[in-house]
């Protein structure tokens, strides 16, 4: 689901799915809308904020000057996927990080797909579909790797 933040509505509402359950290698994922992340962190906090209380901390797993991978080519299978997990005093979420420029049916089909969330059976035959189902496969996989290899880096401090 793509929500506005708590206020008032905004002409950019944060692009964000989460699954019902959370828990998962991969709970959801966040399309931004700039290759800025940290400009719109604090919109995705607060909007985080009701799902899993008081945000206490934000890793994630890439080293600062590490950019993500194009998702529109295939060249992203070589690189690793940006994932981060945003944790709060009642739950945490491991958010995939769609890059800004994906493609628009892509990246929707990768924010839903991470969410569990239904897609239309005649939605499942499309290319958007295929490779959004690569990518979470992909995701969920370095999830698996990196919990035991590589500790992860706190963006608040």
């Amino acid at each position: 689901m793509i929500h506005p933040v708590a206020g008032q509505p905004r002409a950019d509402p944060v692009r964000l799915c989460v699954a019902r359950t959370l828990g998962h290698d991969i709970d959801g994922a966040w399309w931004p809308r700039a290759d800025r992340i940290a400009n719109e962190l604090p919109h995705l906090v607060a909007v985080l904020m009701p799902l899993l209380g008081h945000i206490t901390s934000i890793n994630v797993n890439w080293p600062p000057l590490q950019r993500p991978p194009d998702l529109n080519w295939l060249g992203w299978r070589y690189k690793p996927l940006h994932v981060m997990t945003v944790s709060g005093d009642d739950a945490s979420a491991n958010l995939l990080i769609v890059p800004y420029a994906t493609h628009s049916a892509l990246a929707l089909m990768v924010l839903r797909q991470a969410a569990n969330l239904s897609i239309h059976p005649a939605d499942r035959e499309k290319p958007a579909f295929l490779t959004a189902c690569s990518i979470l496969l992909a995701a969920q996989q370095q999830c698996v790797a990196t919990k035991t290899d590589n500790p992860s880096r706190n963006m608040l401090g």
